[in-house]
Parts: C-alpha cells; structure tokens; sequence
C-alpha cells in the first residue's frame, strides 16, 4: 500500500480528537446546556449509543456495498460539523437528543471507516494497529485539553472547537481519498498491487461467533474497570480520587507503545497466541487490583492493564478484518463489541458490588469474565474450517 506517510495518520489522529472531545465531555453538556437529570442523562446516552450501533453495521455495509471507505467518512465528518452548531444553538433537551440519535450517531462511524479503507487498501495488520496507536495518542491529550477548554470559556467552546477538529478531519480525509485514487490509477497502469502474505486462520462458522462472544466479554471486563475505578479508589482504598485518574493516565499513556510493540509482533507470531498474553495479563490485573492495598501498587499494575487492552486493541481489529471478508462489516462489528461489552458491564458491577467483598467484588468478576473469554478463544482457535476435498484423479 502506497498511502502518503502524514495523511493517514494525520487523518487517524483528527478523528480520535474528534470522539475525545465529544464523548467525555457529553454528560456535562448534557446537564449544563440543557439542564438533564442524571437519569436522564443515563438515557440520552443509551440512546445515543444505540444509534451509533445501528450506524456502525449500516453505513459501513454501504461503504463494502459500494467498495469506498472515504466519501462515507467525508460524510461522517460532515455530520460532526452539523451536529457541534445543532447542540450550541438550542437550550432543548428534546432537541439535542435528535441531534445525537439522527446525526451524532452516524458521525462516530468516521474512525472505524478508515480501518476498514486500510483494510480495502491492502494494508498489513501491523500498519492498522499503528493507526489504531495514532487514535490511542488522540485519547491521551485529547480529554484534557477538551476539559481545560471548558474551564477557561465554557461548554458551549467545545462544541466550537469539535467544529473546527471536524474541518481539518474533513480536510485530510479528502485528502487522503485523492490521493488513494492516483495510487489505485499508477497501480492500475503498473499492473496488479502489491500483496502480503496473511496469516490463515482457517475458522468455520461457529468458531467466529465464539471469537465475537469472547470479545464482548473482553470488552465488558475493560470497560468496567474503566467505569469504575474512580469508585473503587475513593470508597474501598480510601484514597482521593485523583489517583484513580493517575492510574487510568499512566495506563494510556502505556498503551500506545504496547500497541506498537503489538503491531510489530503480528507478523511473527499467531493472533490467538498474542490474544491469549493480553488475556493472562488481564486477569492478572483484575484480582491485582482487588487484592490491593493503596494507589502505590494500583499503579505498579498499570502495565498489565496496557497489555491486556492493547490486546484487545491491537489483535481484535485486525483479527475480525481477517475473519470477515468485508473489511466495513468487519470493522463495525469489532467496535461494536465495545458497546455491548459496556451494557455487559451493569450487571457485573451490579453483582460484584454485592457479594461479600463489595467493591473488590466487582474486579474479581472482571477476573471471571475474562477467563472465561480465554476458553471460549482456546476452544474457537481448534475449530478448523472444513476444506473442500480434493478428488482422487487416479485411475
């Protein structure tokens, strides 16, 4: 693949800014713009994400419908310009949850678009993960800035600034098509493109469907952690709770090399076996952290959280897009195991919460579900796909 070396992940880059500014910072638009409950802030936000999981299988299926990644994204940036000038101009709740569902949802398809076009494009697993690492950086800076931003000039400011992301985002990605389009003419003129040997991992049916099962409880325990970390610190180890954010930092800051370092070891070693370190190392992390008694050894644990989401990260996108043949229905069922791992994560934290062990419950539970997706990956990775046989041509 001949993709310019700054656009892609110049492009990468803008769309995570954009889900960085967004996604953070919504529940307090919501409750400071238009005055929402926190009920109904827990409503407005599930049924905001149920539009982005109905968007992320249509409009990618469009995309593999019609083979082209990028004129759907300039379309999906489109409607992030639209939906920053919606949610300032109206003081509605009513109206800002239509912006959400009609247009929000949709515009969140952008960043799981371009993995597919890579994808489409020929790109190799590890120049996927690397651009996965490139979104990863944008979630490191991008929530603080999008908080100091509301601080200094208010919530209004950062639907400006999601506007003037969602330009530049509009910008490379138009940018990047033109030039997809002058590689895919050379190439047509020099012949067939470039290929890489991938590795084949032979699955039928049934072992997919596991593998897609297995995610989704991978998700769930992630996104749990995630969900409930700040409770843990402050109400079992007693702690302020800025040690919650310290840990949650340290571990992003970590993820973005060990997803490189993931990238690089793809072409060496099998998916499953890569899946099944990051496994280990969560739930290693889950009853390491249950078990802890302050911030100190929280944070000596970080590592193993970065493993283990890199993991899932770094292996599982590329891994769904070698699985399923169409790289937009494949990208979009991949991020949508993170949306039903996160509904997942209620009643596990609802549950852990209540045994005896409180609040260190919960990560034990994280502990269970995770073992549990490592049988579920053990017993798929030994489901063969049944191979048409070849017929004896002996006489």
């Amino acid at each position: 693949m001949k993709s310019g070396r700054l656009l892609v992940p110049s492009t990468a880059l803008l769309w995570g800014l954009q889900i960085a500014f967004l996604n953070p910072a919504l529940a307090l638009i919501l409750v400071s713009l238009y005055d929402a409950t926190t009920a109904e802030v827990g409503v407005v936000l599930a049924v905001y994400n149920a539009s982005g999981f109905i968007a992320s299988l249509v409009v990618p299926a469009y995309a593999d419908r019609h083979g082209d990644y990028l004129r759907p994204m300039v379309g999906c940036g489109v409607l992030t310009l639209l939906l920053a000038p919606l949610l300032a101009s109206t003081t509605s709740l009513p109206v800002a949850v239509l912006a959400l569902v009609l247009v929000g949802g949709p515009a969140g398809v952008g960043s799981s678009l371009l993995y597919a076009h890579l994808r489409h494009a020929g790109a190799k697993p590890a120049d996927i993960v690397n651009t996965r690492a490139i979104v990863s950086i944008a979630w490191v800076g991008g929530p603080p800035l999008a908080t100091l931003i509301i601080g200094i000039l208010g919530e209004r400011a950062i639907l400006l600034a999601l506007a003037a992301v969602a330009v530049l985002g509009i910008t490379a990605t138009a940018a990047l098509s033109a030039q997809h389009r002058r590689t895919l003419a050379s190439e047509s003129s020099a012949g067939a493109k470039p290929t890489f040997e991938e590795e084949d991992l032979g699955l039928n049916r049934t072992a997919v469907v596991l593998v897609v099962a297995a995610f989704v409880l991978l998700q769930a325990g992630n996104a749990t952690v995630t969900s409930i970390l700040t409770v843990y610190v402050t109400e079992t180890l007693r702690v302020d709770v800025v040690w919650a954010g310290i840990a949650l930092g340290v571990a992003a800051g970590l993820e973005v090399p060990a997803l490189i370092l993931i990238g690089r070891l793809s072409s060496r070693y099998s998916s499953f076996g890569l899946l099944t370190t990051g496994t280990l190392a969560g739930i290693a992390y889950y009853l390491g952290v249950a078990a802890t008694p302050g911030p100190v050894l929280l944070l000596i644990l970080q590592p193993l959280n970065a493993w283990a989401f890199a993991a899932i990260a770094g292996v599982g996108l590329p891994l769904f897009q070698q699985m399923i043949p169409r790289p937009g229905l494949s990208t979009g069922l991949y991020m949508n195991t993170r949306r039903i791992g996160a509904i997942v994560s209620g009643p596990l934290i609802a549950l852990g919460s209540l045994t005896v062990l409180g609040n260190r419950g919960i990560f034990l539970g994280c502990a269970v579900v995770t073992a549990a997706a490592l049988v579920v990956i053990s017993v798929a990775s030994r489901r063969p796909a049944q191979r048409p046989q070849v017929a004896d041509s002996t006489t």
